[in-house]
Formats: structure tokens, sequence, C-alpha cells
């Protein structure tokens, strides 16, 4: 599995998302899908004190057991876990927050911590402050935001250079062959600030795995199964299916999957390090980690664009 860096962190470039574990997967299928990514060489496993009704870190935890020095844990805070710990960035809720999630992980350390989310009404100084606090502790290794847009990213760097606290490394938006916005404005702060990209949803909750079929119901078990009725419409649309059967016939025709053109295009952005694919079964795991073999190239890409442009 090719590696690459977060800050001060080597991580695969294929890594896996959290948020199904206590959520949509028990702790024996959590166990199955960790398993299946140590032996595919996958190292990064993204997870939040809030998924699975704050159990995903838990079963985390649990499933790496005595494998935990060989895998870079990232998490995040900010939107409350459920508890009374306040939710937010303010100091107060980075303090709280950090001992949640280190106990539940059952580990002295998050290698990269991730503000979940951005908190307007708190000064980004007051949360910088408070995350280098936790990197001079050893509690932290690195720092990263998510949706977080160009300006926000700004202004963190600015701060962070101006009081000389730790920065952010690492952003982690949505982002997808299928849902492309704000694509610009995120690689553009990234390159000025020289972050990296940790995209979510990497596969537009499966639609880019080619399992759904226009005008048929999702198979049960699966995301947008679980999903309201009208997001699940909105996320079934006629609109979306003619930009999939594109992609999908763009890929067949170079002999590829529609998975391995959704993994392999995002592994091949600038900035990108590590792909974060979430999976409920080690087959998807599998699949996963083998489907981003395939360089694109600059004619390949823009074609791509105009199938699916940037939003």
């Amino acid at each position: 599995m090719e590696t690459r860096t977060i800050g001060s962190l080597e991580v695969s470039v294929v890594g896996v998302g959290c948020n199904n574990f206590g959520g949509r997967i028990d702790d024996a299928a959590t166990r199955a899908v960790v398993d299946a990514a140590l032996d595919e060489g996958i190292t990064l496993f993204d997870t939040a004190d809030v998924y699975g009704g704050r159990r995903s870190e838990e079963l985390l935890g649990a499933a790496l057991g005595s494998r935990r020095d060989g895998v870079v844990i990232a998490t995040k805070f900010g939107m409350g876990d459920g508890t009374n710990l306040p939710k937010g960035a303010g100091a107060r809720a980075v303090a709280e927050a950090v001992e949640g999630s280190l106990r539940r992980l059952g580990t002295d350390r998050i290698d990269l911590y991730q503000l979940h989310a951005p908190d307007d009404a708190t000064p980004v100084d007051e949360t910088l402050e408070a995350l280098d606090r936790l990197v001079r502790d050893g509690k932290v290794r690195e720092i990263g935001c998510s949706n977080f847009d160009g300006t926000r990213i700004d202004d963190a760097a600015l701060s962070a250079e101006k009081n000389g606290t730790a920065g952010f490394v690492s952003v982690q938006n949505e982002l997808s062959l299928l849902r492309r916005r704000g694509e610009g404005d995120l690689l553009a702060a990234c390159a000025r600030h020289e972050l990296t990209v940790l995209p979510y949803f990497p596969l537009a909750s499966g639609m880019l795995t080619g399992k759904y079929r226009r005008g048929e119901e999702p198979p049960p078990g699966t995301r947008l199964a679980g999903m309201p009725a009208d997001r699940r419409e909105r996320a079934l649309s006629d609109r979306r299916f003619d930009t999939v059967e594109a992609l999908d016939a763009f890929a067949r025709r170079r002999g590829h999957t529609l998975l391995e053109l959704a993994m392999s295009w995002l592994a091949g952005l600038p900035h990108l390090a590590s792909v974060i694919a979430g999976a409920t079964r080690p087959e998807q795991v599998r699949a996963n980690a083998g489907a981003v073999g395939w360089s694109l190239t600059d004619a390949e890409r823009a074609e791509l664009d105009a199938l699916s442009p940037p939003a």
C-alpha cells in the first residue's frame, strides 16, 4: 500500500472511515473490518467522538488492541458527544473532549485530532491555543480541521503563525467525483498553506460503487436505504444517475470499474493524503484498497471535468 504524509504522520493512501462502527455494525463486524484493513496494509483509521452513539471510538480501540502502535488514529471533536460535554471549539470543550476520546479509544495519544466543524462563535486563536496545549502535553501529535472553506483555513493559518501555536496540517471535507462543491477553493487553500486533504464520502454514499440502479429501491442495509425519503430521492435523482452512468461508461471503456475510477481520481488530486472510505464488510475494505492503482492522464481528467464539472 502506497503511503503519504500528514504533517509528521505517515499514512496509507486508503484509509478506513469508522462512522459505521457502533451504528450500522457491531463489535464483531467492526473487528472483521479492522482486521481486513490491517491485512491490506491500511494504517489510517478515522473516527469521531459522536460516531455510533459514542461507540465508534470504543469499538475501534478494542478491535486494534495491541496493534494500536502500528496505525494512525484520527478522531474528531466539536459536535458534542451526547453527554454534558460542551459543543464547539472553546478551550473547555477541547480539554474535555480529548479526555473522553482518549478514554474510549484506550490510548494515551491521538495521532490526528480534528475540529469536526467550524465554530465561528469561538475565536480561532482560542481553539488553536487549546489544541497546541494538547500537542505540548503529548496527548495529540498533529491537528486538523474538517468542513472548513478557504477563508477559514486562511484565518487559522494566520492565527498559528501570529501566535506561534500548532497549526492545522490537514482538512477533511466531503469530496468525490460526484460531489465536487468547493473543490477549487479547498485545493487552492491547501496549496497556500501546505495542508493535506482527507476526503470523506469519496464514494458518494455508495453511488460510485455501482450498487444502486435507476428506478430501483436501494438494497436493504445500504446507507441510502436508511436515509429519510426526501434525502434518498435527492441522492437517487435522474440527474445524478445521468452522471453516474456516464462515469461508469468512461471507466468501462478503459477496462476499469466505477469504484476504481472514483478512488483513483481522488488519489491523483494534488495534496491528497488518504481517501477515507467507510466499510461494513471485509470485502468492501479489500475492494477499496485495491482500487487506487489507476493513474489518470491529464486528458482523462479533463474529460471527467466535462462529465462531472467542478461546482
